[in-house]
């Protein structure tokens, strides 16, 4: 009986998704009522959050994807504090079709590096006096499909004769 190896799988062309690196690309935090604002006053202050995500291009095979977060708190007129964070991945895809890519940057990556941004907000809202700021874990997917109806809707509206 002649011995059989089974044959290596052929690595080279599987759909491949790695995260290479995160990074810090923007900070900025201020507590401008300081250090008055820290001091317990009346009501309950009002959060207002956004969340953006951008991809970039770097190379054949490498994405940056960034999450912007943008957090305000208010007690009544009075700015307790503003804080925005830039926060990306550096992502490595291979062999992923087309069709597939935008969902994958929009949704799957962000998904992976939104628990570390989450993390750098609530940590430096604690470091200014404040409780720390805990972000609701965010749908990633829904905001893609709604970016998808704004998208379609104003290609519509640009279409549309005169």
């Amino acid at each position: 009986m002649a011995d059989e190896t089974p044959a290596a799988p052929n690595t080279a062309n599987q759909p491949s998704f790695q995260l290479i690196g995160q990074y810090i690309k923007d900070l900025s935090f201020e507590n401008p009522g300081a250090p008055g604002s820290i001091m317990a006053g009346t009501g309950t202050p009002t959060f207002n959050v956004s969340i953006n995500v951008g991809v970039k291009k770097q190379n054949e095979e490498v994405y940056a994807v960034e999450i912007k977060l943008d957090a305000k708190a208010e007690r009544e007129t009075n700015l307790l504090f503003n804080v925005e964070l830039v926060y990306g991945g550096v992502f490595r895809i291979k062999n992923i079709p087309e069709a597939q890519l935008a969902p994958l940057l929009m949704v799957e990556a962000p998904r992976l590096i939104f628990p570390f941004a989450r993390q750098v907000l609530a940590s430096v809202t604690q470091q200014g006096g404040f409780p720390p700021l805990m972000m609701e874990p965010v749908d990633f997917n829904a905001i893609y499909l709604q970016n998808l109806r704004n998208l379609q809707a104003q290609q519509a509206t640009a279409n549309q004769p005169n």
